[in-house]
């Protein structure tokens, strides 16, 4: 029998009816059966505020908790004015503190931007990579998933669109192997 790994899969968008809440639900039916991925919702989570941090609110802690528990994290996100939106830059402020005792160090990682736009979030997805070097997050090179055009992934009922399925599991079957290769 294989290895069951845990995902952590952390949304950059907090709307309801969020293309890349889809495309992480998506992935999570594409994986392969000893991968289980989780969304750890962010949206509770305070701004990232030091004094605060002396005696962590109740949402810091199990966002904590969530990440560390977890074998590996992908990142869905949309682009905001070519950067990540503020609610994932401030996820990732909370996860990787206080100094030194970072939730996301070692865990292999990858992002994929999904956007309505032509560019499918590439500012986005290279910014995010940006951190991840600093957070110790080995973070997957290829393929490289940046999803453009996002008003037409799904049809009516929400069913993912064939013309993006192959792409989306090449992409998780690869992560698959790149989380297997890269653990402790």
């Amino acid at each position: 029998m294989s290895q069951e790994y845990s995902v952590a899969v952390v949304v950059g968008s907090l709307r309801k009816a969020s293309f890349n809440r889809k495309v992480a639900l998506a992935l999570a039916e594409l994986a392969p059966s000893n991968f289980k991925l989780n969304i750890v919702e962010i949206g509770d989570l305070a701004l990232y505020n030091e004094d605060i941090d002396v005696e962590p609110p109740a949402a810091y802690k199990t966002f904590r908790e969530q990440i560390r528990n977890s074998d590996a994290v992908l990142f869905v996100t949309p682009e905001y004015n070519r950067s990540v939106p503020g609610v994932l830059k401030n996820a990732i402020d909370v996860g990787s503190r206080p100094y030194g005792q970072s939730a996301w160090s070692g865990k292999p990682g990858a992002v994929i931007s999904v956007s309505p736009g032509a560019v499918g979030g590439f500012g986005a997805n290279h910014h995010l990579r940006q951190s991840l070097v600093f957070l110790d997050v080995p973070c997957m090179q290829q393929p490289e998933a940046y999803i453009g055009g996002a008003a037409t992934l799904f049809d009516d009922n929400g069913k993912l669109s064939e013309k993006v399925r192959p792409f989306l599991q090449t992409f998780i079957d690869k992560y698959a192997e790149w989380v297997a290769r890269h653990q402790k």
